[in-house]
């Protein structure tokens, strides 16, 4: 194995080369000297979230808003468990990183009089086919900065509560890699494949969120002893049936509402009109026999049908095929609509690491920005550029040129032996692909998945969890034949620690906020009194504790050595 080691050293670390990471790394290269080395799981050109495109900015502060208007949106949407301090520092960059990217080359729709082209108060319509090779572009024009394609990290390198970098391995040559920095920034994406998924038989990984994102930095955070928090407030997106491509570019391009068989806008029996409301709401039609449901498209104009066939082309391009190869189109067929599975991550709802303002976690010098982040729901794609400059600007002012730590040969060869360990096992009673399987089989029975309704009860997680011990036994046997399938259990195993601190946290939140995304049986309401708090979690030697953290307000300054915050610990 020594002659299959590499080792880099840099000033500043990016692990993840999506959204959040280039745009990081612009910043850092645009403002400072510093070195800075991009680790891509798969090509830089195409990866993480926006690889297919995507057709609108959704976070933009549009004409009438302010990014008061736009804190108040996200803590009404959520139930106001989030972090309103960091919501407020995104907001005020929204325009700024959206002029960014438009100056980098992404066309951004104009109106006749030469401003965005508005969709709702909150997006502009782009062409965005291209948004990440635009990205990608960009960083390969600054000399400072590196990018390793086709590394996949599996862990930290920390000293003494300190991150002074990360390990992995190549997935297309058989070499470990080692890369030390004085700042680490993890920008890895959220996570897919916890649940089983909604297409389970051929296209197991046609799925909503990138099935390539499966969790890694979170799992190292968890490892790590990072704290974490909001793994209770899934994400479970209502998607077009079958092609799991956007609503929203329907429902506000259209302003198509959400219909069942009869006819029926079913929303309106439910008041509180947000984003998980209207899953729950659809959930429940079919529950009682009356869906399938729609978004109600029948009767547009044909230029309104147009629009829509051109902007799926942008981000979903089998919502446009499907329409072509069943020669049916929205004008004259409504749209049916369906719940995926539950996802982990933090641009959608509030998953991820606990963070202070500038995006530093919990261990020193190891910064999350993106869907790794916690505590900021709705960022999506500018608040992911955001919080990427956020951090940058934060790493810029507190860097000194200090002597980077490193591991003794020792120690580093522990770590790679503990990484390649796979390839010398003899076998589990499972495959890979079945280890995988049987993690989505019992999260979804055992832990709310599509089948139970999203819904779980004390004893099920409980049962969830004794399966999940017994999965990380089998999955630590598994046998890799080559890199490619040491990367797939590495997955495996990432998920597994996801999966179960999100068992703890479901557990510990003892009421139901977010109907579907936790729809807790044993507790079925609301309980504001005992319960507007953030569930938090920190893992300690291989055990959990459960952290529950009093709320942080807009123009409040947390900090993590700040004592005046609340912290109740639920063992």
């Amino acid at each position: 194995m020594e002659n299959h080691i590499e080792i880099y050293e840099t000033d500043v670390l990016i692990i993840g080369g999506g959204t959040a990471g280039c745009f990081c790394a612009l910043s850092l290269a645009e403002n400072s000297t510093l070195k800075v080395i991009i680790a891509e799981k798969a090509n830089i050109k195409r990866s993480g979230c926006l690889a297919a495109g995507v057709n609108a900015l959704n976070a933009h502060i549009n004409r009438g808003e302010t990014p008061e208007s736009f804190v108040e949106y996200v803590k009404n949407d959520f139930n106001h468990v989030v972090r309103e301090d960091l919501i407020y520092s995104i907001a005020k960059k929204l325009n700024k990183v959206t002029q960014k990217i438009e100056e980098l080359g992404l066309p951004i729709l104009k109106d006749d009089n030469g401003n965005y082209a508005e969709r709702g108060k909150r997006n502009v319509k782009i062409n965005g086919e291209n948004i990440k090779p635009v990205l990608a572009d960009a960083v390969s024009e600054h000399k400072n900065l590196k990018v390793l394609n086709n590394l996949n990290i599996v862990d930290y390198i920390k000293k003494d509560n300190k991150i002074i970098g990360a390990v992995g391995f190549s997935i297309k040559e058989e070499k470990f890699i080692a890369i030390y920095a004085q700042y680490t920034v993890c920008a890895t994406g959220g996570a897919a494949g916890l649940y089983k998924p909604n297409n389970p038989k051929n296209s197991p990984h046609k799925m909503w969120y990138c099935p390539f994102n499966t969790g890694a930095g979170y799992a190292m955070g968890i490892r790590a002893g990072a704290e974490m928090t909001g793994f209770e407030m899934r994400f479970i997106a209502l998607r077009c049936k079958n092609t799991i491509a956007p609503t929203g570019t329907i429902a506000l391009g259209v302003q198509a509402p959400q219909i069942n068989r009869l006819g029926q806008d079913y929303v309106l029996n439910h008041p509180e009109n947000n984003t998980s409301t209207r899953l729950y709401a659809t959930v429940e039609e079919n529950r009682k026999g009356n869906g399938p449901c729609y978004l109600k498209t029948k009767g547009i104009s044909k230029e309104q049908e147009n629009e829509l066939v051109k902007a799926y082309l942008n981000m979903a391009p089998s919502q446009t095929l499907s329409w072509y190869e069943n020669n049916s189109f929205p004008s004259v067929e409504n749209v049916e609509i369906e719940g995926t599975e539950p996802y982990i991550t933090g641009g959608h709802s509030a998953s991820g690491y606990w963070t202070d303002i500038n995006r530093e976690t919990t261990i020193k010098n190891l910064y999350a920005i993106g869907d790794v982040a916690g505590g900021s729901p709705h960022k999506y794609v500018t608040g992911c550029f955001a919080e990427g400059e956020i951090a940058a600007e934060s790493i810029i002012k507190e860097f000194k040129p200090n002597k980077i730590e490193k591991l003794t040969e020792q120690e580093l060869q522990e770590k790679f032996g503990k990484i390649g360990r796979f390839p010398g096992n003899t076998g589990s009673a499972i495959s890979i692909n079945l280890a995988e399987e049987t993690l989505q089989e019992t999260m979804d029975k055992y832990a709310g998945g599509i089948s139970e309704h999203y819904e779980y009860s004390k004893n099920k997680l409980k049962i969830a969890k004794s399966e999940l011990e017994n999965l990380f036994e089998l999955a630590n046997q598994l046998k890799a034949e080559d890199f490619h399938e040491l990367m797939l259990i590495h997955e495996i195993i990432d998920r597994l620690y996801i999966g179960k601190i999100l068992i703890e946290h479901l557990q510990a939140r003892q009421e139901t906020r977010w109907r579907c995304y936790q729809e807790n049986t044993g507790f079925p309401d609301r309980d504001d009194e005992n319960w507007l708090r953030y569930v938090n979690s920190k893992c300690e030697n291989n055990e959990i504790k459960i952290i529950i953290r009093d709320m942080v307000k807009k123009d409040e300054i947390y900090e993590h050595s700040n004592s005046q915050k609340q912290m109740h610990i639920l063992w």
